[in-house]
């Protein structure tokens, strides 16, 4: 069965999954949404306050569904999984969601087979990977939601500082969606201009080191958020429609998605988050920006974290 482009799935209806469907109807990339939960009550519930709101926006058809509803959608998104809890690290997570992930990938294969999966549970870079080998899928069409908000961040940050559009940093955050993600300073630029060269004539941005504080913000972000309101929904459904809008309109844009690493930076049989061309078939080529030896070995670091985690869940006979 050929996928319809204007349809799209969201297994799970938690915080994220909900305020996920909710940004997407207001998008107009889709003319029907289905929601999946295990709780078919949550997804019912959740889909009858979503269409409530249609009469102020563009019709969309969004229902809450089982897996035999998602055999044409042209793009499946996983949101279900346990909730990072405070004072728990994305991968602590990490066993508990791949078992849950087993049961969905094995759903989502048996009624399709051709749309493309983007997965938002964390640990992202992890459960996309245990999503590609459960899923027998291409590795071009199974993508993590990746480090593509931390970079959002980083800009948003970086133009408070310097008082510019936030949409005129360049930069990006890499590797591990998590704890050993790394900031490339080194091509870091505003507009074109080299960071240093700007924070050397601009007196808003002071050294160029007091600037590197601002990857611990990007880092704790997620936990402070979690301290204080218990999840983070909001921007990570942003994030999800921007690659949402990438895929559908074939942008091949330039994003740091989780994606399956063959070679690049000498990492193969990984999914890691790196900068990445998307479009209507999913991950067109893997960016290999320029790094300096510093961030070199951050990148490694962040590999051999990420690495250790999947051999121990080899180990175990979780994949």
């Amino acid at each position: 069965m050929s996928v319809n482009v204007q349809k799209c799935a969201i297994i799970g209806c938690g915080f994220v999954g909900a305020t996920t469907a909710y940004t997407l109807i207001q998008s107009e990339l889709f003319s029907e949404i289905v929601l999946i939960d295990i709780d078919r009550k949550k997804a019912e519930g959740e889909a009858m306050d979503l269409v409530h709101g249609l009469p102020f926006l563009s019709p969309v058809k969004i229902y809450a569904g089982d897996y035999n509803d998602i055999s044409d959608a042209a793009i499946v998104i996983i949101t279900a999984g346990a909730n990072q809890k405070p004072g728990q690290t994305r991968t602590d997570l990490v066993k508990t969601n791949v078992k849950i992930f087993h049961s969905i990938v094995d759903n989502i294969v048996r009624y399709n087979r051709e749309g493309i999966l983007l997965v938002v549970t964390n640990p992202v870079d992890i459960l996309t990977y245990v999503t590609w080998k459960v899923s027998g899928f291409p590795s071009n069409r199974v993508i993590g939601s990746g480090t593509v908000l931390d970079t959002a961040r980083l800009k948003y940050l970086i133009g408070q500082r310097l008082g510019v559009d936030a949409r005129n940093v360049h930069s990006f955050i890499i590797g591990e969606h998590g704890d050993s993600e790394l900031a490339v300073w080194s091509s870091a630029n505003i507009s074109g201009i080299d960071l240093d060269t700007y924070c050397a004539e601009s007196t808003a941005c002071g050294s160029i080191e007091s600037l590197h504080g601002i990857y611990d913000d990007v880092k704790n972000s997620a936990y402070s958020i979690i301290e204080a309101k218990g999840a983070t929904y909001y921007a990570v459904a942003q994030a999800v429609k921007r690659i949402c809008t990438a895929i559908l309109r074939n942008e091949r844009t330039i994003m740091p998605v989780s994606t399956y690493l063959d070679g690049e930076y000498g990492v193969s049989d990984l999914c890691m988050s790196m900068p990445s061309i998307v479009g209507k078939d999913g991950i067109k080529k893997v960016i290999e920006i320029k790094l300096d030896e510093k961030e070199h070995d951050y990148l490694m670091e962040s590999k051999e974290k990420l690495a250790s985690i999947i051999k121990e869940l080899e180990d175990e006979g979780l994949i």
